[in-house]
């Protein structure tokens, strides 16, 4: 599965992408921190089993803010992040969503799978899959089947280096701490980090 260190590169590319005339250093770490508090859930799951990639994973938390956001902006007459932190203050928040949901929760669903709808529904969909086209059997994918219902939070576990196994562990346990799993996770986290260092060492954040 992707490791924190992962996600944050992802958000870091959408960021760069993404924040136009509000970027500086602040609102890119602002929005590289934001997209890794999802795997704080991995502590929850100390006391409460299937936490991970539920709890803070769910598309639920992003929805919610992202409303309150949009009532601060749009609906109320007076905008209390816009008086405080002016237009990029409100460009920020926006983008920092954009990188909890891309970078984070839906790039897990693609790897392994997350509980997209918890606490709503308690079911964690695996979109890991793949599109291609056969000259014999046409196009085809296998993101959506039945095989993207994965469990729910009662037989669901993934390890973590903090977590390894749902319930008491061992004293002798290994402990894991995945930081890049792949070489395809590589070139991402070096292209997320590099293209933020570029845009920092020419000025941009001044």
């Amino acid at each position: 599965m992707p490791s924190t260190l992962v996600h944050i590169a992802v958000a870091g590319l959408l960021g760069v992408a993404l924040l136009g005339d509000a970027f500086d250093r602040r609102a890119i770490l602002s929005v590289m921190t934001i997209a890794a508090v999802p795997d704080l859930d991995t502590l929850l799951g100390l006391w409460l089993p299937g936490a991970h990639r539920a709890y803070l994973h769910t598309l639920v938390l992003p929805a919610a803010l992202g409303v309150v956001l949009w009532w601060d902006v749009v609906v109320r007459s007076e905008s209390t992040l816009r008086r405080r932190w002016g237009d990029a203050g409100v460009r920020v928040a926006w983008v920092s969503l954009v990188g909890m949901v891309f970078a984070h929760s839906l790039y897990d669903g693609v790897v392994n799978g997350v509980n997209l709808l918890w606490p709503i529904q308690d079911r964690f969909y695996d979109f890991s899959g793949e599109l291609l086209y056969s000259t014999q059997r046409g196009l085809l994918q296998s993101f959506v089947d039945p095989g993207m219902f994965e469990g729910t939070t009662a037989n669901t576990h993934y390890y973590t280096g903090v977590d390894p196994t749902r319930g008491a562990e061992p004293e002798n346990v290994e402990r894991i701490f995945h930081l890049i799993q792949s070489g395809e996770r590589l070139l991402l986290t070096l292209a997320g980090f590099g293209v933020v260092a570029v845009r920092l060492w020419r000025g941009d954040a001044e």
